[in-house]
């Protein structure tokens, strides 16, 4: 273990007072045992040394002497040594991920199979898989930008709007960088949190590049440009896979302007990348947001340093141990109290007598959670915020249902509204958003999944709507008049549910459609 001299400092440098303490305490006691001292008084200076017999002690160590070193050690440790800054170990999950995915037509070429969109939205699958945990944000644009989903620690949830885009989604053709990184910088002032955008594109407007850097909100915000397609270039295809045809009836060719995304990656001070066939770009990617998150987290905020004091438990406990000696006597409960308290660590919450001696239920869950032990967190909190959000991850629904119906808080609704959903009770969903929003209105997460509630709500109202009346193939009666029953023979229904399936799996780009169109409406001169 390397100290470094230079960092070494004390947390909290008022216990070292108490090593003061212990330094005095023998020099007390010595003189407290003085008898020559006590006798000056009552007989004369020149006779004392000649009554006084003092008897010849053969032990050095005294109990005292270990008292005054437990309490020098004691105050050391307590003061909190260290030399090293602490970074946790979940920092890199905690790296806010803005993804801007482009979805001008050139993304249709076929020169990366199957096509560039393809390749990047399979990549990007891999990508927030990755990240499980993380927040991640992601953006859409062409010739305007637009927000698909704002920042969400649901993987799930994310690659499935991934998924769903398609360059048909944005009629405004281009490639708006400007745009996104406004809608980035929006972002961000929610997340109060340093970030990195990604842009995943085949090329740039160079005419906007000159105005890009002056939009970068500092050190807040990191660009990194990910290039899809081959230096060929190739041809664009439609959702059938024909190729798309321009005026004269030539195949519509997908260019990879290398040039342009050069001069984008140095208007933005971004690194360029590109899609590989292994893992390298999202390491790449990934590499660059932690070290961007660190450094601007560093700036932002002063780190925690790890507290060494627990090293000197050791021999604080070993010291008491060795001052069990025949014929001594001390009063050490002040000490033991004292030691106990400097060698408490924090140890895992399981529900024993010992831990709920010295932590509270919600301690103990809180310790849980941390380890992402989530079914034993939810068993153990009290609160009924952190209970739900500990079931809502163990996936105990109704749990986490009935804990945070007693909150009437904006971030409890949005946990009701996201229960609701996948139970597919839409109605009960779009109400919880509304009274999330009611009760804090910038609250973006809530804005966008009650758009999605809604539009699921749509899709599934005409998918019910739209389902065939299916007739019994037969109906059979007993013989006997007055004891029969009417038996309806139930056929089949895979195709009416295929039907529903279908239209909720397209529900996400249909509703990402006419979002789009209804905010390029509002922008359009």
């Amino acid at each position: 273990m390397e100290i470094n001299l230079s960092d070494f400092h004390f947390l909290r440098p008022a216990w070292l007072l108490l090593a003061i303490v212990g330094a005095l305490l023998p020099l007390l006691w010595r003189r407290s045992h003085d008898q020559q001292r006590r006798l000056r008084a009552i007989i004369a200076p020149h006779l004392l040394p000649h009554l006084l017999v003092t008897p010849t002690d053969s032990h050095h160590l005294r109990p005292v002497h270990l008292t005054a070193a437990l309490l020098i050690i004691g105050a050391v440790a307590t003061a909190g040594p260290t030399w090293e800054q602490d970074r946790p170990a979940f920092l890199q999950n905690r790296a806010p991920l803005i993804i801007a995915l482009d979805l001008s037509p050139s993304m249709d070429a076929s020169d990366v199979q199957p096509t560039r969109l393809e390749a990047a939205k399979h990549t990007l699958h891999d990508l927030i898989a990755r990240r499980s945990g993380a927040r991640t944000a992601l953006i859409a644009y062409a010739g305007s930008a637009h927000l698909v989903l704002p920042a969400t620690d649901d993987p799930a949830l994310l690659d499935s709007f991934v998924q769903a885009l398609g360059t048909d989604l944005i009629a405004r053709p281009g490639k708006n960088v400007a745009a996104v990184i406004e809608q980035a910088k929006r972002l961000l002032q929610a997340e109060k949190a340093p970030g990195t955008l990604l842009l995943i594109t085949d090329g740039a407007d160079t005419t906007q590049l000159d105005s890009l850097k002056a939009l970068l909100p500092g050190n807040a915000l990191q660009v990194l440009v990910l290039a899809v397609g081959s230096s060929n270039g190739g041809i664009i295809r439609d959702a059938s896979g024909q190729p798309r045809t321009d005026s004269t009836g030539r195949p519509q060719l997908g260019t990879f302007d290398s040039a342009a995304l050069k001069q984008l990656a140095a208007a933005t001070d971004a690194p360029l990348g590109s899609l590989t066939l292994n893992n390298d770009d999202l390491d790449w990617v990934e590499g660059h947001a932690r070290q961007h998150f660190q450094a601007a987290s560093d700036e932002q905020r002063e780190l925690q340093w790890k507290d060494a004091g627990y090293w000197l438990c050791g021999p604080l406990l070993l010291m008491a141990w060795f001052s069990v000696r025949r014929g001594w006597s001390l009063n050490w409960n002040a000490v033991l109290l004292l030691g106990a308290g400097l060698a408490l660590q924090p140890a895992p919450a399981h529900a024993n007598a010992l831990t709920d001696a010295f932590f509270t239920r919600d301690q103990q869950g809180r310790w849980a959670f941390e380890h992402q032990h989530y079914p034993a967190a939810a068993e153990l909190f009290v609160d009924p915020y952190w209970k739900g959000i500990a079931a809502y991850n163990a996936a105990d629904f109704d749990l986490a249902l009935a804990s945070f119906a007693q909150l009437n808080t904006a971030q409890a609704y949005f946990y009701l509204g996201n229960i609701y959903v996948r139970r597919f009770k839409f109605e009960q969903a779009i109400a919880a958003y509304r009274q999330a929003l009611t009760l804090q209105p910038q609250f973006p997460e809530a804005s966008a999944n009650l758009a999605l509630a809604i539009a699921l709500e749509k899709d599934t109202d005409s998918a019910e709507q739209n389902t065939p009346e299916v007739k019994p193939d037969a109906v059979k009666f007993d013989k006997p008049p007055g004891k029969g029953q009417s038996k309806p023979v139930q056929t089949r229904q895979a195709a009416s549910d295929e039907q529903w399936l279908q239209n909720l799996t397209t529900s996400p780009a249909n509703f990402l459609r006419q979002k789009f169109s209804l905010q390029d409406q509002k922008v359009a001169p």
